[in-house]
């Protein structure tokens, strides 16, 4: 698995991205990682997507993480989490542009601000096949936009995440259409610190599985 440094462009803004790429010959799925609120410290440096790439590389997949623009140094400014959807899109069109990734088995996993960004960004893109959520905060237009994709989900949540209460998660899978899964991980709350294995692990098998 080779590791690079790469610039996405994106309209007149140029986003920055890491990517592990698969080595070899052929051409291997590959997931575009989305990560949490940039008001808030978020970037691709956080816990929870490093740990979702690396088990995505430990298992061949290629992985591209980037940051929301605005963020390291992306070009921009922070956009409400409306523009950062044209970055999402443009991440896909990068990844499906390297010769080592099959662009007709692309995935996006987000996490946090990221999942609310991505899903979104996902069902509108007939690109992404899969569509894995982490920690999505969860608001009533989400729902109907879960209930309307058809593509493999998987939602994964933390026991203790004061952000997303267990009533919240139950009313979400009832309202998702199939194919869907639910994750829970009883002692994790929305930060995931030291539970991050258990939840990558989960994560990639599931690309792994769907894409």
């Amino acid at each position: 698995m080779k590791q690079i440094s790469v610039s996405i462009p994106c309209g007149s803004l140029s986003l920055e991205g890491l990517c592990y790429l698969p080595e070899g010959d052929g051409a291997s799925p590959g997931v575009v990682l989305c990560h949490p609120h940039p008001l808030f410290g978020g970037s691709m440096d956080n816990n929870v997507v490093l740990a979702v790439a690396s088990a995505l590389a430990e298992r061949s997949l290629g992985a591209l993480m980037f940051n929301f623009r605005g963020v390291g140094r992306s070009q921009g400014n922070f956009g409400n989490g409306i523009d950062e959807q044209q970055d999402v899109a443009a991440a896909l069109t990068w990844l499906a542009s390297q010769p080592q990734i099959d662009k007709l088995r692309l995935g996006l996993m987000g996490y946090s601000f990221g999942a609310a960004v991505g899903l979104p960004a996902a069902c509108n893109d007939q690109r992404v096949k899969a569509l894995a959520l982490v920690s999505l905060p969860i608001e009533p237009g989400q729902v109907s936009e879960l209930g309307n994709c058809v593509m493999p989900k998987l939602l994964v949540f933390g026991g203790r995440d004061f952000f997303v209460p267990g009533d919240k998660v139950d009313g979400i899978e009832q309202a998702m259409s199939e194919p869907k899964q639910i994750h829970l991980v009883p002692e994790a709350d929305h930060f995931w610190w030291g539970h991050e294995k258990d939840m990558a692990e989960n994560v990639s098998q599931f690309f792994l599985d769907t894409l």
